[in-house]
This record gives structure tokens, C-alpha cells and sequence, in this order.
């Protein structure tokens, strides 16, 4: 059965291809998610990768929780389940509101 590893730390620069070597090291690398930035398209530093078995997620991690990439050490651990969140009506932001009104 297949397992999801959650990745963080790494440089911005970081590729799949790169990801994939790596973590090939581990085992069969099934499917690998760089998550990025809605806005800028930059990724953000962290992703999720899924290793073909729980023993090969658990040599993974093993073998690069705090390992060095780029001079960033990589976190490595089984990824959770996704959390819900509430669903925000109307759209908007995140952020305080208020008027840029001045009087």
C-alpha cells in the first residue's frame, strides 16, 4: 500500500527530477507534489511525496529527515491527513478588514 511523505524545508529551486532521484534511493517513487504559490507560482518549500510502500516511506525517512539540500536540512515525516477548513463565504481574503477611507 502506498505512502504519503510530507517533505519540508527545501530550497526554492528544488526540482521534481531532483526529488525523484533522491528519494529513488529509498524505493519506488509513485507521484510527487511541489506545492507552490497561487500568486507568484513560486514554490513555497515544501511538497509531498508518495512512496510505493509503508516500508519504503519509512526507510526514506530514515534515510533523509535532516539530510542537507542546498544547505537547507530536509523534514521528513508521514504525511497527515488533510485538515478541513471552513468554508469562507463571498470569497475575500484572509485578512482584517476595515476601510482605507480617510476622513
Amino acid at each position: 500500500m502506498e505512502a504519503k511523505l510530507y517533505v519540508g524545508n527545501l530550497p526554492y529551486e528544488t526540482t521534481e527530477s531532483e526529488l525523484r532521484t533522491l528519494f529513488s534511493e529509498a524505493g519506488t517513487v509513485s507521484d510527487i507534489a511541489l506545492i507552490t504559490d497561487r500568486e507568484t507560482g513560486r514554490m513555497k518549500g515544501f511538497g509531498f511525496i508518495t512512496m510505493s510502500s509503508q516500508d519504503e516511506a519509512a526507510k526514506a525517512i530514515q534515510l533523509f529527515n535532516g539530510k542537507d539540500m542546498g544547505g537547507r536540512p530536509l523534514t521528513v515525516n508521514a504525511a497527515r491527513p488533510r485538515e478541513e477548513r471552513p468554508s469562507r463565504p463571498f470569497g475575500g481574503s484572509r485578512r482584517g478588514g476595515g476601510s482605507n477611507y480617510r476622513y
